[in-house]
């Protein structure tokens, strides 16, 4: 199923907070993200009610299997993509805010190929080394 590019980040931002914190509340994703608590608020209820995220009593969010598989796309199409273009020489800064914007429309195939290439260079630096 496609979902928004927005959803896309707020899965991606939650399992990183989530790796990095016990508990993610609607206000780390605010202030990671630098929204407004009440975009964050509406954002989240959609993903509730879409099935992709859960949220306890105390306001707590964790991803669903669902959720978490989508989050885990975008966060792995993140950083394979921004190793291969900080790898043809792009600034880091820039890579990264790059790779933020392909990681969501680039194709399965495509996506599949940069890592295939990532994967050989790695290992060809760690062979160097």
């Amino acid at each position: 199923m496609k979902i928004q590019e927005s959803a896309e980040n707020y899965l991606e931002t939650i399992l990183i907070l989530s790796q990095n914190e016990n508990k993610v509340r609607s206000i780390d994703i605010a202030t990671e993200l630098d929204f407004s608590k009440a975009s964050v608020s509406v954002a989240m209820k959609n993903l509730r009610l879409s099935g992709y995220i859960l949220m306890d009593l105390d306001g707590y969010i964790t991803l669903t299997d669902e959720g978490c598989k989508i989050a885990e796309t975008m966060y792995e199409r993140h950083i394979v993509i921004s190793d291969w273009l900080i790898y043809l020489g792009v600034d880091r800064k820039i890579a990264i805010n790059d790779a933020c914007k392909m990681e969501h429309v680039i194709s399965e195939q495509s996506f599949q190929a940069i890592k295939k290439h990532v994967e050989e260079w790695k290992k060809d630096v760690y062979k160097q080394k």
